[in-house]
């Protein structure tokens, strides 16, 4: 065997792999969109397989509530840069696979340059707008997609965009949820996740990544795996063999206005804004910096009265749920004069 890949050993000795089969691992190229539940453990796996280029794309920071799911990270990297972070711990795990950051947002303006180049994608994003923008980039690129999800107890993988033998692409995600109203969908944080289901659902898609890589196995191109951390269960649901879709050109993303914290505290101490908190009863008992309380799976009902206001400002702990809600308004009111607290209210000191 290659002295080199000697750690490899266990799964070059694998039925159906070879030192050929390491080979293809060492020269692929994966792009982890997301360092969160779902791309901690998946750029784990994949950096200890030997991948030898991984792109990790994040634009977030470390905050304590993400430790219980993302275990890269401990309370030292409260404040770091998530994609900074990750990848020093990477490297260190692995000094032979090469780590690319990529510290942005990803809006459609970047999203078609961020991908070119890698292999596949690997889908750990927690939002919707992102997962559609990815998903369609990934088609007009030719690029196969590997998808995660999870909320609760219960998640889901397949991979999108496969180019099948016959050389038709297998469905994306499209083909399974045309569209999606976000704000009718709570998030982890309004409606919990157990950790453990992030570390399984994040190392069915590494394994994904390895079986394209290396031509072995069945993908989960076609179908979507759901799985139930309860009863621990999983089933594999046929969606077809080829895409009914037809993607043309991305979806314009919304820049989200937003105001520092510096700013906001500015504007409250002239009464010049309203302030809006879009967390949970119990986030908002636990912690809060005054305002009024909608939270983000109401505010589609109270949007005609939002945007009479003169300059509002949504909150919430890490600035996700608030950008949504900036979105939600925009989209029925483009000209409403709201705004989203950047960052949240985390490592915010509103003692100063």
């Amino acid at each position: 065997m290659n002295p080199e890949f000697l750690r490899y050993s266990c799964q070059i000795a694998l039925p159906g792999f070879s030192e050929q089969s390491q080979h293809q691992l060492q020269n692929a190229r994966v792009l982890v969109v997301g360092a969160g539940g779902l791309g901690c453990p998946a750029a784990q796996y994949l950096t200890s397989a030997g991948i030898g280029t991984i792109g990790i794309a994040d634009f977030d920071i470390v905050s304590e509530s993400n430790l219980h799911r993302q275990v890269l990270y401990g309370p030292a990297d409260f404040g770091l840069k998530k994609v900074a972070v990750a990848c020093e711990r990477l490297q260190k795990q692995n000094p032979d696979v090469k780590l690319v950051p990529h510290d942005v947002r990803i809006t459609s303006q970047n999203v078609m340059e961020l991908i070119a180049g890698y292999d596949i994608i690997v889908d750990g994003t927690d939002n919707f707008e992102t997962r559609y923008l990815l998903n369609d980039a990934a088609v007009l690129r030719g690029i196969p997609l590997v998808y995660g999800a999870i909320y609760q107890f219960e998640g889901q993988a397949a991979v999108w965009n496969y180019k099948c033998p016959n050389g038709k692409l297998s469905p994306n995600y499209r083909d399974l949820f045309p569209s999606v109203n976000a704000a009718q969908i709570p998030n982890c944080a309004e409606g919990g996740v157990i950790p453990t289901l992030a570390g399984i659902i994040g190392c069915i898609q590494a394994n994904e990544v390895i079986k394209y890589t290396t031509q072995t196995g069945e993908l989960l191109a076609g179908k979507i795996l759901v799985f139930d951390a309860q009863t621990m269960q999983s089933r594999v649901i046929k969606i077809g063999e080829a895409t009914q879709t037809h993607i043309t050109k991305l979806v314009e993303t919304m820049v989200i206005p937003t105001l520092t914290a510096d700013e906001l505290k500015n504007d409250l101490a002239q009464s010049a804004v309203k302030l809006i908190d879009v967390r949970t009863e119990e986030e908002r008992e636990e912690f809060n910096i005054g305002g009024e309380h909608i939270p983000i799976a109401n505010v589609l009902a109270n949007v005609d009265a939002i945007a009479q206001n003169n300059k509002t400002v949504f909150y919430c702990t890490t600035g996700k749920r608030s950008a949504e809600a900036v979105k939600i308004v925009k989209n029925k009111y483009p000209d409403a004069n709201v705004f989203s607290l950047e960052g949240g209210t985390r490592l915010i000191d509103w003692n100063d």
